[in-house]
């Protein structure tokens, strides 16, 4: 049996972007996977609406990006009650306490720091897409 999510990706190292992407191939989960440079681009392409409106399932957000970074997107999303039940995974390189403690204060639902090596990155990627979309209960699909 074959599961639909969206995902939205919010990673401004192309790099890191393109190694989720592999990760996330080929699963028994089918994932529409959409990437926003920063949180000014993800915020924009959530509060479209029509046929161009976009509800993930689920944002994976790095903290250390340009024009509105991981904590300002945090605060507005929680502020909009339409994206604010959008569960948030922080998925970055930081591991100072003060960002973990910050993230979590702004509404992030969990937090993980970005291992440097490659084989443990991929692992930590297969193991969200597991936990959020194997074990956890997500709010109900606003999406068709």
């Amino acid at each position: 049996m074959s599961i639909d999510v969206r995902l939205l990706l919010i990673e401004d190292n192309h790099a890191d972007a393109d190694l989720t992407q592999e990760a996330l191939d080929g699963g028994r989960i089918a994932i529409q996977l959409r990437h926003a440079l920063d949180g000014v681009e993800a915020l924009d392409l959530l509060r479209r609406s029509g046929e161009d409106a976009y509800r993930p399932d689920l944002i994976l957000l790095d903290l250390n990006l340009p024009r509105m970074d991981g904590h300002q997107f945090l605060t507005q999303l929680r502020l909009d009650p339409q994206l604010k039940p959008i569960p948030v995974v922080v998925l970055t390189s930081s591991e100072a306490p003060k960002d973990v403690a910050r993230s979590y204060q702004l509404g992030a639902n969990c937090y993980v720091a970005k291992p440097m090596d490659l084989s443990a990155f991929q692992s930590i990627v297969k193991a969200v897409e597991s936990f959020w979309f194997g074990i956890v209960r997500l709010p109900p699909s606003q999406h068709a």
